[in-house]
């Protein structure tokens, strides 16, 4: 096992792609699961904060150390079985999602939970509950984990698959390799019709698996993975479609977002049902016009969608959506379709390119990055977006708005040219947050809470669920040594 202690050796693992920087005594690489035990049970011994990192493509500080040890899971980066007749796989956390796309892809076999950042680790994945353009249609992370082994913060080994352990009403009972066993109340948490990743799930008769997912590290390290696949589309439709205006891009969106929900209650072959659907704001287009020349000079608004169809369907699923497309105004002459794998590729580097734009902007001017991630009700949607920029625009920052729309999740990034606008921006960003919890939303759908949201933690569901939420954490371990910051208050 590898240990690092030099600081000019660490210092790509005190901050991660919000700009957030923190410090730390030493970088631990473990190489399996017994030493990731022995790291956690010298690590309480001795009272040593412990921080865990995957590839530090995080946006909410979760993986940015503040003092203590950083654990490093690059190491545990074996794709261990991939197993195509009973579509699973059976990873370790520090494998690339790319690499493993890339694994998937000649076996004909489909991984859907696709996080803008591509780089990212499964295990982050995992421990954040990541979700992307496909959320819209297959949801997130969580819906394709089948088992976890992970190691408890005192150093036990817990393993778990789905369907095999529930809570009883709130009561979760959990029992380690060793045979210690954990008693946990799960509070009683509102229910929200958005994706959500602020803090732990919590449900009446939840499978104890999904208490990991989504834990940004703070119950565990994770040493291994069993990941649910599905077979490969036969073909996908991709298109990217520019709007003159930004209403008939917004209502463009929300009829397909309907038209997909009508397909799939009714089961249908035939009909839009969009695997994903993103939008890209007027300015965001500006933002890329450099990389993309190729953008309408006049558009204010752009939507990126796909689906998967076959050989039999493909006609009439490309003729409903060109339909759709006209009755919502959109520049059908300069929109982009793609006619082959290389198009679809670029389709997807383009919206990508906007959240990497906007972190090198942040990096450039030493800045932590302040991108809104709510989601609101999808009836909300188009007033709270207009309201957004309202606000932004009062205040006198620029901004881009880009996000999974499909799923009314929204990225709003504000960028600010120095200190004066970083602080204006700052108070703004949590006015907005709130907010988006006030119309019936969440503050954080898919990046999780970290370090730099806690705060709003209690505005979505106040102090008696959040302390609840915390003894949690306390009873899985008792001295506070892992992912410390995270989620909660230090105070604690």
């Amino acid at each position: 096992m590898i240990i690092k202690t030099e600081q000019n050796e660490i210092q790509d693992y005190l901050k991660d792609a919000s700009n957030t920087i923190g410090f730390c005594d030493a970088v631990v690489f473990p190489e399996n699961a017994d030493d990731v035990i022995s790291i956690l049970k010298q690590a309480n011994e001795q009272k040593t904060k412990v921080t865990v990192c995957g590839n530090k493509t995080g946006l909410a500080g979760g993986s940015v150390p503040m003092g203590g040890i950083v654990l490093s899971t690059e190491k545990l980066n074996k794709i261990i079985e991939i197993n195509s007749a009973e579509k699973f796989a059976i990873v370790q956390p520090g494998v690339l999602l790319s690499n493993f796309l890339d694994e998937l892809k000649p076996r004909n076999l489909y991984y859907p939970p696709d996080p803008t950042e591509l780089n990212c680790f499964l295990g982050g994945t995992v421990a954040t509950n990541a979700s992307g353009s496909k959320t819209f249609k297959y949801g997130p992370t969580r819906n394709f984990v089948l088992g976890i082994e992970i190691v408890l913060p005192t150093g036990e080994l817990l393993k778990l698959d789905r369907g095999q352990n529930f809570a009883k009403n709130n009561d979760l009972l959990i029992e380690s390799i060793s045979g210690k066993k954990y008693e946990l109340h799960i509070p009683n948490v509102k229910s929200i019709p958005t994706k959500n990743t602020a803090g732990y799930f919590c449900k009446e008769n939840m499978d104890a698996i999904d208490l990991f997912i989504g834990s940004e590290g703070t119950l565990g390290v994770i040493t291994k993975l069993k990941l649910k696949l599905l077979d490969a589309p036969e073909s996908v439709l991709s298109a990217v479609v520019f709007f003159n205006t930004e209403d008939d891009g917004l209502n463009f969106i929300e009829e397909s977002r309907n038209r997909s929900y009508s397909s799939r209650k009714a089961n249908s072959a035939i009909g839009i049902d969009a695997l994903a659907l993103e939008y890209l704001d007027k300015l965001a287009l500006d933002f890329l016009r450099d990389e993309f020349p190729n953008i309408p000079v006049n558009t204010h608004s752009a939507v990126w969608f796909e689906q998967e169809m076959n050989e039999a369907t493909a006609n009439q699923i490309t003729d409903l959506w060109v339909s759709q497309i006209e009755k919502h105004n959109g520049d059908l002459s300069n929109s982009w379709i793609a006619m082959n794998e290389k198009d679809k590729t670029k389709f997807v580097e383009f919206r990508h390119m906007i959240s990497a734009k906007v972190n090198e902007y942040i990096s450039l001017r030493k800045m932590r990055k302040l991108g809104t991630d709510f989601a609101v009700p999808d009836s909300e949607l188009k007033n709270f977006y207009f309201q957004l920029k309202k606000d932004v625009s009062k205040a006198g920052l620029d901004y881009v708005i880009y996000g999974h729309f499909g799923n009314s999740h929204i990225h709003l990034n504000m960028l600010p040219k120095d200190a004066n606008e970083f602080e204006i921006a700052r108070k703004l960003y949590q006015d907005l947050c709130i907010s988006a919890i006030k119309a019936g939303g969440t503050f954080a759908a898919e990046h999780g809470v970290g370090k730099n949201k806690k705060t709003l933690l209690y505005e979505m569901y106040g102090e008696k669920v959040v302390n609840e939420m915390f003894k949690i954490k306390k009873t899985l371990d008792p001295d506070l040594i892992l992912c410390n910051g995270n989620i909660f208050d230090t105070e604690y």
